[in-house]
């Protein structure tokens, strides 16, 4: 947005229409002790065009790398339009939906949201989003154990195969919190967690039962089974997904007999770039029975006296609207700016464009994965499909293999030794459609270098 700066006789005409003789009265009440007159270590002010070259010399220092870099957050490509439109002032700068007669945009963008994600995950329900995937699956924890009166345990089910760092937010929020967290291990040789897994919990109060799909190694969870199981057992169930996925397997509103009762995910795949570590946005969809658990907010269509059209706040159950510590959630806002970047990406799009977003990164994964372990030293983890993302193993030390690759302006992978020391020196790559057949064999060529410099473990 520019920067639209105030003239000294701007500023005076302000100032007198108020009755102030100066900027610095505003600030009266403020006393003298507490005042900070200079900022010690703060550079002189530069001009617009030498403050612009710094920040451009900068942003340079970056590079623009290759990335092959998924577990969570994918660089896809966003259509101009995308943020053309979300940056455009009477979105970028209406935020809060709380006036329904002045926020009828807002109102109008969020209630397309929903039903965007109602469709893309087979729900009944969606709400205005959360702040991001992680929290969102902390949040769906604590509102299965609300919404399962029945079990008295606030126990969850929660495969190791979730994104750890979903699982360390979860537990540093909802453990916190009273809820107990028991793994269920992963298969060895499928990366996927078998239906046997959770069996030695059969017959006990189990409140939740949380189900990757795909999980965080790329690989596909026998939904439909697990489902069948939670429920049989009195348990709710948690999907997390991707929400680039849903445009070509089956959607959790689909799975088992049932469907699932929650899901969750991290929407920054849907037109939000990698920016740094955020912001994202969380994905948050139930079936309508235990809608009145659902933290965030929903915006709902209705008519006005006149019988208009129009939209408002239909559930909103916040900390600050009174209920305080018996509030079904603190979380304070939704992600109004990456729903609207989110909104316009799949409305642009459309169904048919989502599937052919996901079918080409799923192509290009594949091929990564089969050109790399043409190689000597590199052999898949995991057998059976994947989606989006697969773990290879190397017979060198990883960390060394991917700083070698990132000298050479490739981000090779994520190393999983700190998470999953069990599986060795093991990477998770990823390709999304933003990469083409010779991006994939320059990687190729250059981990072939790197493997014949870098010493055998």
């Amino acid at each position: 947005m520019p920067f639209i700066p105030h003239t000294e006789n701007e500023v005076k005409e302000m100032l007198d229409a108020i009755g102030v003789d100066s900027i610095e009265t505003l600030f009266d009440e403020i006393p003298e002790n507490l005042r900070i007159h200079d900022l010690p270590g703060v550079p002189e002010s530069l001009s617009e065009m030498a403050i612009t070259r710094l920040m451009h010399e900068r942003a340079g220092r970056d590079g623009q790398p290759a990335c092959f870099i998924g577990a969570g957050a994918y660089e896809h490509h966003i259509p101009a339009a995308v943020w053309e439109i979300t940056t455009r002032g009477e979105y970028y700068t209406a935020y809060t939906p709380y006036q329904a007669e002045a926020s009828q945009g807002t109102l109008q963008l969020i209630y397309e949201y929903q039903s965007m994600m109602t469709e893309l995950t087979g729900m009944e329900v969606s709400n205005a989003s959360l702040y991001d995937g992680a929290s969102g699956l902390a949040e769906a924890c604590l509102m299965a154990v609300r919404a399962n009166r029945k079990s008295k345990s606030r126990r969850v089910l929660m495969p190791t195969s979730v994104h750890p760092l979903y699982r360390d937010v979860t537990d540093a929020i909802a453990g916190s919190q009273k809820l107990a967290f028991e793994d269920i291990p992963y298969c060895a040789e499928s990366g996927t967690t078998l239906l046997d897994g959770f069996k030695r919990f059969e017959g006990e109060d189990i409140t939740a039962v949380v189900i990757p799909q795909p999980n965080f190694f790329g690989k596909l969870e026998e939904v439909n089974a697990i489902t069948d199981w939670a429920h049989a057992q009195g348990a709710l169930v948690i999907g997390v997904i991707n929400p680039t996925s849903l445009a070509i397997i089956d959607p959790p509103g689909n799975w088992g007999e049932q469907g699932a009762d929650i899901v969750v995910g991290e929407g920054q795949p849907l037109g939000v770039p990698m920016s740094s570590g955020g912001p994202y946005f969380g994905i948050l969809c139930c079936c309508q029975k235990i809608v009145r658990q659902m933290p965030g907010r929903i915006v709902g269509r209705t008519v006005d006296e006149e019988g208009k059209e129009g939209f408002a706040l239909t559930l909103q159950p916040r900390e600050q609207h009174i209920r305080r510590s018996k509030a079904t959630s603190n979380i304070c806002t939704n992600q109004g700016l990456m729903v609207t970047a989110a909104t316009i990406y799949m409305a642009l799009l459309g169904a048919e464009g989502l599937a052919r977003v996901a079918a080409t990164s799923h192509q290009r994964t594949r091929q990564l994965v089969d050109a790399l372990c043409e190689l000597d030293g590199v052999e898949p983890v995991f057998d059976g499909p994947f989606f989006h993302e697969a773990a290879i193993r190397l017979d060198r030390p990883a960390e060394k293999v991917l700083a070698a690759l990132a000298e050479r302006d490739i981000l090779g992978g994520l190393s999983l030794k700190d998470w999953y020391p069990e599986l060795g020196e093991a990477v998770l790559v990823c390709a999304t459609e933003t990469k083409t057949e010779d991006d994939i064999r320059a990687y190729r060529d250059a981990m072939s270098d790197v493997l014949a410099s870098v010493k055998a473990a």
